[in-house]
């Protein structure tokens, strides 16, 4: 990871696994507005009425914020 930078990672809900996204961002408003983005493209191509969203039985990508410490939250 680069030191001081945010970054976001994906999670792929119907894999299992996380996936890395493009980007590293100096403060945490720039990767915020980065996940906004990113939230907006998976409800473009994997829409919640037919993914079943974000929710416990849905199957729709999850984006997460990664702090320049290592440690992440999920964005919503």
């Amino acid at each position: 990871m680069t030191k001081g930078k945010w970054k976001l990672e994906g999670w792929d809900e119907f894999e299992g696994a996380p996936y890395s996204l493009p980007g590293a961002f100096d403060t945490e408003e720039e990767a915020r507005e980065a996940a906004r983005k990113r939230l907006a493209y998976l409800e473009k191509n994997q829409p919640s009425r037919l993914s079943g969203g974000q929710g416990p039985f849905g199957i729709q990508d999850q984006v997460y914020i990664i702090r320049p410490d290592g440690t992440k939250y999920r964005f919503c």
